[in-house]
């Protein structure tokens, strides 16, 4: 039986990759995309299953969850990616309606796409959900990042992104506790070059997804709750 995998922001970078990889290793995978066309087109590309949903809408994620349903009945692999990295004005400059833009996508999107997606996951045999993140979300790291450059080198002081993604993992954190029979991981892709930081990250999409796409092979036989990285677990 083929593992149905369902990602969110595939139509490019990170989650394309994943996708692309994914289906190669037998998954049935659903590419999620909040604009139609450019959606059809990943889809098609990669020989995926197209998947209109935008994360910061409860309708259109309510609909995606009702499309998947109603063609595979069930979800074993939910891999939260969509995301925004928001503005990268100083902390003292940001507001809380800055703030607010950005864990709408990245805090309250996935909330919104794991709780519709929750009764498809529990009718899969061995369910996982796996959270996009970051290191820039480890409190650890943020607390010290000099003492702490091995895990990430490139640290820096953005309020809106750093912030949504160290609640992100504590997301991870609860959802594992309060369903157990579910693997939940966050994952840390590394500082790839993708449209989220103009293209400036020093890792290709290929290195970058090669995490992702780990946690999600590895399913349930993940510890879980887990925070990793290319290299490793990672401190939360």
């Amino acid at each position: 039986m083929t593992t149905v995998t369902v990602i969110t922001g595939a139509n490019k970078g990170l989650g394309f990759e994943t996708a692309r990889r994914l289906i190669q290793a037998g998954h049935t995978v659903y590419t999620g995309a909040r604009d139609a066309h450019r959606g059809e087109q990943a889809a098609k590309a990669l020989g995926a299953r197209p998947l209109l949903i935008d994360i910061t809408d409860d309708a259109s994620v309510a609909a995606a969850a009702d499309q998947v349903r109603a063609e595979a009945g069930r979800v074993d692999v939910l891999v939260n990616n969509a995301g925004v990295a928001g503005p990268a004005a100083s902390a003292g400059e940001l507001t809380a309606a800055d703030l607010q833009q950005v864990f709408d996508t990245n805090v309250f999107g996935s909330v919104r796409t794991t709780r519709a997606f929750l009764p498809l996951l529990q009718e899969a045999d061995r369910p996982a959900i796996v959270n996009v993140s970051s290191a820039l979300g480890s409190l650890t790291i943020n607390a010290d990042p000099v003492a702490h450059t091995e895990l990430l080198p490139a640290w820096a002081p953005l309020l809106a992104y750093n912030s949504s993604k160290a609640a992100l993992n504590m997301l991870t954190a609860v959802y594992a506790q309060a369903f157990p029979q579910i693997s939940v991981v966050s994952v840390d892709p590394g500082f790839t070059a993708t449209d989220l930081n103009g293209h400036q990250g020093t890792q290709s999409v290929e290195e970058g997804a090669a995490a992702i796409v780990a946690a999600a092979l590895a399913g349930p036989g993940a510890p879980s709750p887990a925070f990793v990285g290319a290299t490793g677990p990672l401190p939360w």
